[in-house]
């Protein structure tokens, strides 16, 4: 955090020394920013509220977040609120403006919070950036009573409040008080060289599944050859080219290459086809079940 402080104070220091803008002003800007994409009434509309983009990031360095980050971030919220503005509502910019710079810096927290994704919904959101101080407050309430909440009841309290199911309570706390780990740290130390990751199910196939896969691509590769040996010359190379090819080739080209019309090769592909299929109906379901 320390390094990025110059950095971050060289950039409050400009916002604060920047033009305040009155509303005849700030509306003159606006509308030469959305008719003309005027690029200058745009850095005079960002750089006059950079302070309040600024101001709003310094709110969210509890979630431990570098500064400059959380700076750059509330910037591109004023960005996007720049563009989206519509000055013919009759709101000033600023108002409109801080909800786009805190859903940027939301977005930004809570990206990076941890390396497991947080949360994406709204009431998740809200959550995140809400639990603690809710529960802070009610925890202080219950003591002024002379009550004592268990975890269960905190909790339920928690979602009522926030209005969010009391499992995505449960979860955010977890997520909350942990952090990452490596999956190749070991799980205890009776546990010699035994790694979280070694509990994770393969989600791969089976070695037994393997050499059946391989058994059976075998065993059609060997049938295909033998059909492809029922077929001449030509009839090979039509179907070579048209279906064993990375690139198929069109009936067009062929029919260039062999003489032939186009629907003349069409012909002798079907009727390839057609000894192919013959031959293979010998080994009955067995090659339908490898096709399928």
């Amino acid at each position: 955090m320390a390094l990025d402080a110059p950095q971050s104070s060289s950039m409050s220091r400009k916002a604060m020394s920047a033009e305040l803008l009155d509303a005849e002003t700030e509306l003159k800007l606006a509308y030469a920013w959305r008719d003309e994409r005027d690029e200058a009434a745009l850095h005079r509309l960002i750089n006059a509220y950079m302070r309040l983009a600024i101001s709003m990031a310094a709110k969210f360095k509890r979630y431990g977040a570098p500064m400059n980050d959380l700076i750059q971030e509330a910037g591109l919220g004023l960005m996007k609120a720049a563009d989206k503005f519509d000055p013919d509502r009759g709101v000033r910019f600023s108002t409109y403006a801080v909800w786009w710079i805190k859903a940027s810096i939301q977005d930004y927290v809570m990206r990076n919070w941890s390396m497991v994704r947080t949360g994406s919904t709204s009431s998740q959101k809200s959550l995140f950036f809400n639990m603690r101080r809710v529960q802070a407050r009610i925890e202080r309430e219950a003591m002024a009573k002379g009550e004592e909440l268990d975890g269960h009841q905190l909790r339920e309290m928690i979602a009522h409040e926030v209005g969010v199911p009391l499992r995505d309570v449960e979860m955010m706390e977890g997520r909350l008080s942990g952090t990452d780990f490596s999956l190749n740290a070991t799980q205890s130390v009776e546990d010699e060289g035994r790694e979280w990751i070694d509990t994770i199910e393969d989600e791969g196939p089976r070695g037994d599944e393997l050499v059946e896969q391989d058994h059976d691509l075998s065993a059609l590769r060997d049938w295909l050859g033998d059909a492809m040996g029922t077929l001449n010359d030509r009839e090979r190379f039509i179907v070579r080219e048209r279906k064993l090819r990375d690139a198929p080739r069109t009936l067009e080209s062929l029919g260039e290459e062999l003489n032939l019309s186009k629907e003349r090769v069409r012909q002798l592909e079907a009727a390839a086809f057609q000894k192919m299929r013959k031959h293979l109906e010998r080994h009955g379901t067995e090659v339908h079940n490898l096709l399928v």
